[in-house]
């Protein structure tokens, strides 16, 4: 993973964190259990880092329900 894509991981994290009100250890735990960290986050990168900060908020949390993890 390079320097970008890490520093926008951190940021899903962190804003997930704050939008859910869950600690980030918390989050970190829910997308790489269920593999929306490494099978979505991070190869789609050059995609999703494009969206508002509140349509990624929506996407990410969407897809946590349909995996069970929210």
């Amino acid at each position: 993973m390079d320097g970008k894509t890490l520093e926008f991981v951190t940021y899903c994290i962190a804003k997930l964190s704050s939008v859910l009100h869950l600690p980030q250890q918390e989050i970190y735990r829910r997308l790489s259990a269920s593999g929306i960290l490494y099978d979505y986050i991070v190869p789609s990168y050059d995609v999703l880092h494009t969206f508002s900060s509140r349509y990624l908020m929506e996407d990410l949390t969407d897809y946590m329900r349909e995996k069970g993890v929210l």
